[in-house]
């Protein structure tokens, strides 16, 4: 996982915008005057390029930089010819058996699976807990409001404040969804998309994750759904009520209520 030492809030034109960002994160600041390829100071940088925030990592040979987009690209795609409520996230939620669901996508990273969810009618609240992904979730979903093709889809998505517990248990939703970071090996690193590799070395993985499951049966009226890589153990080791496998990862499915015929 990143350290504060190689990360930072770069800029070419200082303003008051990038020292607010820097000390949200507490971080410091710096002053690109180089190409990314030729820039060595921090092995990470945070930044605005054309126009959206971005997180780059510098040297020579790095992939392009990442951000949150919700309006282009494979999520677009996926938005258009995905499958609908055919799609194995729907299915796991149980949008086959009820539309209009609440969830609580407690590790939204960048929010492509909410996306999905929204986009198939949910009303999801998105908690991310690591500083810098919240504010390029915040500015991905601030663009994506701008355009019209998708306003409607990003209204049904909400940033939450905090973490799933910081929530109270009354305050419940139809489903909680999980997709903590695994730890990966080399091979299965090299499965990642290129431009997507070091955006998980940097992020690490979630040693807590175990305890997000008993906190979102809390929370859940109905179910909770764990999103988990092929092969990797049961969250807190607790056996789910079915799973969806599929090709690359499952969906782990654990039942509180009945959806059909509920109240």
């Amino acid at each position: 996982m990143f350290t504060p030492s190689s990360l930072a809030v770069a800029y070419r034109n200082s303003d008051s915008h990038v020292r607010d960002l820097a000390e949200r994160l507490g971080l410091t600041t710096f002053r690109l005057s180089t190409e990314l390829k030729f820039s060595t100071t921090y092995e990470y940088l945070l930044m605005h390029q054309e126009d959206a925030l971005v997180i780059a990592k510098t040297g020579k040979g790095a992939p392009k930089p990442v951000s949150v987009e919700l309006a282009t690209g494979a999520v677009d795609h996926r938005r258009k010819f995905g499958g609908g409520k055919g799609q194995d996230i729907a299915k796991a939620c149980g949008l086959n058996k009820r539309s209009s669901l609440t969830v609580f996508d407690a590790t939204a990273g960048l929010g492509r699976d909410s996306f999905v969810l929204a986009s198939l009618g949910c009303h999801v609240s998105l908690f991310e807990r690591v500083g810098f992904v919240r504010e390029l979730l915040a500015d991905g979903l601030e663009r994506a409001r701008l355009v019209a093709d998708i306003e409607d889809i990003v209204s049904n998505m909400m940033l939450a404040h905090g973490t799933i517990f910081d929530v109270m248990e009354e305050d419940c939703v139809d489903v909680v969804y999980l997709d903590p970071m695994f730890p990966h090996n080399d091979k299965s690193s090299a499965a990642v998309k290129k431009e997507m590799a070091f955006f998980r070395d940097l992020v690490g993985y979630d040693e807590d994750a175990d305890l997000l499951l008993p906190k979102a049966q809390q929370l859940a009226r109905f179910r909770v759904v764990v999103k988990r890589p092929k092969g990797a153990p049961y969250l807190n080791d607790q056996a789910p009520s079915y799973r969806i496998d599929g090709k690359s990862g499952r969906f782990d499915v654990y039942v509180k209520r009945s959806l059909e015929n509920a109240d």
